[in-house]
């Protein structure tokens, strides 16, 4: 059999796999608690399931949609952009319907690089940032987010020669999988070095609707001149219990998301119609009733749970500000694989090991709030009892 292309060799699914297969085999003799991936455990709210109840019923539902997207799904998300952030969007020209921010991100890469270009990517990062790059035969140049710098890029240390080949570079804020924030001073920081270097910003904001304690993440385009630089992604994934529906959207630039446009008007027809009425329906209510949907409140219970049974067992994590993920640090002595391996086999908890998402990953995992807050008391009472976080790993 012939070789498949070696793009696929630096595709990160290894240790995903790895984690897969050896949590079904310990399935088999314990309870496991699953909190690795970060699918939303709930279902839309009732009234958007109405929604699209009525909206398949109707005549056309099932023929193929655009590629943009709808008029009215584009209007809305420019409506919805103007009420929560500030921001002025042509809903003809700088709104694009996607199949999902992943799907997107991917594609992007494919529209804005060719073999050998550059990509600022962040490390750790979400894996289709540097994935997608390599899909597309270009090179990620990885930024490194470390907990001294409130796992914020330093642009400063960017070398020059870098800065001049980089095509574009990938922020995501609030951040897969380090939860961290960014406050708009850094992005002004962004849009200074974008200009001076030429080069476009992609701004993942998929978690901009999951932050806790009162706080509200801004969107990048809220800064003056952003929109000459770059655009932003949003979804539905999360902040309404869409995952599945795969459905989101770009944002930004107009003459940035014109290729992207082009390459998706190649490989897709567009998000199936009756997902699209759904989508308006989320954007309008929540625009509506002030963004009160209830998600953000539910993570922040579990975030609250899980941490302070966490403490009680002696692994204190720092709060996360927004997100559906906890950013631990492994207790000395483990490698972050290691440690996620020994939580998986001795306590039955699944976390994903840091290293999954870079270099900079190493000594922490990734913990997912997608359990309910009992499950995830469960889940820290388990691990206090195996001792890990007292126990040096040896050798």
């Amino acid at each position: 059999m012939r070789r498949p292309s070696k793009r696929l060799d630096f595709l990160s699914s290894a240790i995903f796999s790895q984690m897969a297969e050896r949590k079904r085999a310990v399935a088999r003799t314990r309870k496991v608690y699953d909190l690795s991936i970060g699918s939303p455990d709930q279902p839309p709210v009732p009234e958007l399931l109405d929604e699209l109840e009525q909206a398949i019923r109707q005549p056309g539902a099932f023929g193929y949609a655009l590629s943009e997207g709808t008029a009215e799904f584009r209007e809305e998300v420019a409506r919805w952009y103007a009420y929560r952030f500030g921001v002025e969007l042509d809903a003809a020209t700088e709104v694009h319907s996607l199949m999902g921010s992943q799907d997107g991100l991917a594609h992007f890469a494919l529209a804005w690089t060719d073999p050998g270009d550059l990509v600022l990517v962040p490390d750790p990062g979400y894996p289709i940032y540097a994935g997608g790059v390599r899909l597309a035969g270009a090179e990620p140049y990885p930024l490194p987010l470390l907990a001294e710098n409130g796992f914020l890029p330093d642009l400063q240390a960017i070398p020059e020669e870098v800065a001049r080949r980089a095509r574009f570079m990938i922020l995501n804020y609030p951040n897969n999988p380090v939860s961290a924030i960014a406050p708009l001073s850094f992005f002004e920081e962004v849009v200074d070095f974008a200009k001076r270097h030429k080069i476009i910003v992609v701004h993942d904001l998929a978690y901009s609707e999951l932050a806790f304690d009162g706080y509200k993440p801004p969107s990048f385009l809220q800064v003056p001149g952003a929109k000459e630089v770059g655009v932003e992604f949003n979804s539905f994934s999360k902040s309404f219990n869409m995952a599945g529906c795969r459905i989101a959207y770009v944002v930004g630039n107009a003459e940035i998301i014109k290729p992207l446009a082009v390459v998706k008007s190649n490989v897709d027809y567009g998000v199936f119609l009756p997902v699209q009425k759904m989508a308006v329906a989320a954007l309008r209510r929540d625009r509506l009733s002030g963004g009160a949907n209830g998600v953000a409140a539910l993570y922040q219970q579990r975030r609250d749970v899980l941490l302070a049974a966490l403490a009680e067992a002696g692994w204190k994590i720092e709060m996360p500000k927004a997100t559906m993920f906890v950013w631990a640090p492994v207790p000395a002595g483990w490698t972050s694989e290691e440690f996620a391996y020994a939580l998986l086999e001795e306590a039955g908890v699944v976390v994903i090991p840091g290293n999954a998402f870079g270099e900079q990953g190493e000594g922490y995992v990734r913990i997912a709030l997608v359990q309910p807050p009992e499950v995830l008391r469960e889940a820290a009472q388990s691990i206090a009892r195996t001792g890990l976080l007292q126990r040096r790993q040896q050798g």
